[in-house]
């Protein structure tokens, strides 16, 4: 099933405004908040055949799409359409937050931020490449978890003294118990095949306080792609990360003693709720002395991640400076040891 929405007053598509947060339309500028589009100019068509080509209902255009993709634009007219059959039942999303940043806004953003890196070659720098700049709603599953955990440690204190002509050392034995419950919320991991891992835990933190229910139009004119791992498969990966936050938490809690050693430490995280949340991407793909680089930008709070080439003569010209830098300094100190003053 295929879903555009068409404007009221003129009858062209509409598209989500990541300025407004409202569905707008770029022919004669109505806007519309999303809760309350009239259903009436929400058209649906339904796919043919077994659900993999879809027909776009302004020119008529083939669309063909992989199997994970939710939302997409026509390549031929450009009209934003959601891809009603793929979000329903268990594929359909909880939560969303939408963009906050517009395609323009993201575009300069990054320019700005290449310009900035100061080891990266100039012609990087100053050269118009970005050969495209995609925006994606990234399926993520939000936990919220509950953390219970007992550790049982020996730790010291050591103090010195003196009697005489003796120096003594005291050290004194202590056996610490620590039991913690302690609660997290919305703790993300992405659960798209197509997007790297790391990559996205580099664009956190999202303000998870712009969550919205969601509701297709939000997807109109951006890309969505669906998730391919359930709460279940992840589970393990997110319980992982948890249990860096907890182990900080239980070595914070043990503080005034010279040594911990740790007995034993045992950790059990449940989930207590998981949602299905869509969270927004900009994909830069950008060309470069014939490699491509890709980065991604938060949707929402504009961190940028990824690597940029690296200018080895740079690099050389910056350690350079540095070793002229701490020659100067030695010579200085040299001359005043010497008697200079």
């Amino acid at each position: 099933m295929v879903i555009h929405y068409k404007c009221p007053d003129c009858g062209a598509d509409m598209g989500f405004d990541s300025e407004s947060g409202k569905l707008s339309c770029d022919s004669c500028g109505r806007k519309d908040n999303v809760e309350d589009f009239p259903k009436e100019f929400m058209f649906n068509r339904f796919a043919e055949g077994e659900a993999v080509e879809y027909h776009c209902r302004n020119c008529g255009a083939v669309i063909l799409t992989d199997a994970d993709t939710t939302a997409t634009t026509c390549s031929f007219c450009g009209a934003g359409v959601v891809l009603g059959d793929r979000l329903s039942g268990n594929m359909a999303p909880a939560k969303v937050i939408p963009f906050t940043i517009s395609k323009e806004k993201a575009m300069k953003a990054f320019k700005a931020w290449c310009k900035n890196g100061r080891l990266t070659p100039k012609g990087f720098m100053t050269a118009d490449r970005v050969k495209s700049i995609t925006g994606i709603y990234v399926p993520f599953w939000l936990y919220d978890l509950n953390s219970k955990a007992q550790a049982d440690a020996v730790c010291t204190k050591v103090r010195s003294y003196s009697r005489g002509d003796y120096i003594y050392t005291e050290t004194s034995y202590y056996d610490v118990h620590r039991s913690v419950d302690l609660n997290y919320l919305k703790v993300p991991a992405d659960a798209s095949v197509k997007m790297s891992d790391q990559l996205m835990d580099k664009l956190e933190p999202f303000d998870y306080s712009q969550l919205k229910d969601f509701n297709t139009p939000y997807l109109a004119g951006y890309i969505a792609e669906k998730y391919n791992y359930d709460d279940k498969q992840l589970l393990s990966r997110v319980k992982c990360r948890i249990e860096d936050y907890v182990e900080s938490y239980i070595n914070a809690t043990i503080t005034g003693y010279n040594t911990t050693a740790y007995k034993s430490k045992h950790i059990d995280t449940t989930k207590k709720q998981a949602y299905y949340t869509l969270l927004p991407v900009w994909m830069v793909c950008y060309d470069y002395n014939q490699a491509e680089h890709v980065f991604a930008m938060n949707g929402q709070t504009g961190k940028i991640v990824g690597k940029p080439p690296i200018s080895y003569g740079k690099v050389a010209a910056w350690f350079a400076g540095i070793a002229s830098a701490v020659f100067i300094l030695l010579k200085s100190a040299a001359w005043i040891i010497g008697g200079g003053f």
